[in-house]
């Protein structure tokens, strides 16, 4: 395939998954219940942070931690009395359980405490900094400088070991990706869509690499960096947006196609 057909191909899928009705199924539609900026990016952060294994369960978990929260995650978190932390021990992911829940929770309230929200922590990094993967590492090591059971870690990615940080990609995504098509909401317009790097999971690396956009075996940090830079040359100002282009053409059956 040439690369002009690929630029084809990946906007035609472009154009096919980034609407309105991709919103219901997929965790994106945990934020999409709420209007307020807090509230959003408290549920997406917790919406993505779950976000592996079955789509229909993380959606459903994701709705079931927002009704835990009393569908009001700003107030939740910054205010929640120990009885109501408490009260978040029957929740479970896969291995994400409740105690991982409140300590999360206490997390978020340490950086709404320090920063003024998620959004403000990013934004006023990336204003330092200029370069989201420093910013990533601050984040965790910000996060996890709240109270926390050592066995919750596993649940935020580290950059600085070579992780891929899918779910905080992807959540990034959310966050800052702005267009007409209401699907990312663009919230934190003090970070550029060209600074985002591409949510990079198992499904995501194997399209990657059957349109020739990825060699490395690994799905790690550095073939994040390979695909994105891949994906900044069809369009410099907003690669990520050719991450609804590959999950579609994971949808669409490409692989099965093209054997």
């Amino acid at each position: 395939m040439t690369q002009p057909e690929l630029k084809e191909l990946l906007e035609e899928l472009y154009d096919r998954y980034n609407r309105p009705e991709f919103i219901e199924d997929d965790p994106i539609s945990v934020p999409h219940r709420f209007t307020e900026r807090a509230d959003r990016e408290i549920a997406g952060f917790f919406a993505a942070t779950i976000a592996w294994g079955n789509r229909p369960s993380i959606v459903r978990n994701g709705h079931r931690m927002m009704l835990l929260m009393d569908n009001a995650p700003a107030d939740f978190v910054r205010n929640a009395s120990d009885r109501e932390l408490d009260g978040l021990s029957t929740f479970a992911h896969r291995t994400f359980n409740g105690g991982d829940l409140r300590d999360f929770v206490v997390a978020l309230r340490r950086i709404d405490e320090r920063f003024g929200g998620i959004g403000a922590f990013f934004e006023q990094r990336y204003a330092a900094l200029h370069d989201l993967r420093p910013v990533l590492a601050e984040f965790r090591r910000e996060f996890f400088a709240a109270p926390h059971a050592p066995r919750c870690e596993k649940h935020l990615s580290s950059i600085e070991r070579g992780a891929a940080c899918k779910r905080l990609c992807m959540y990034l995504r959310w966050m800052v990706r702005r267009d007409d098509r209401g699907v990312d909401f663009g919230l934190w317009q003090g970070i550029p869509m060209s600074a985002l790097y591409l949510p990079l999971d198992l499904h995501v690396g194997a399209m990657g690499r059957a349109l020739g956009l990825l060699a490395r075996r690994q799905n790690d940090w550095r073939a994040v960096e390979e695909i994105t830079a891949e994906l900044r040359k069809f369009h410099p100002e907003d690669p990520v947006r050719y991450d609804f282009s590959l999950f579609g053409a994971g949808i669409d059956g490409y692989l099965k196609n093209h054997e």
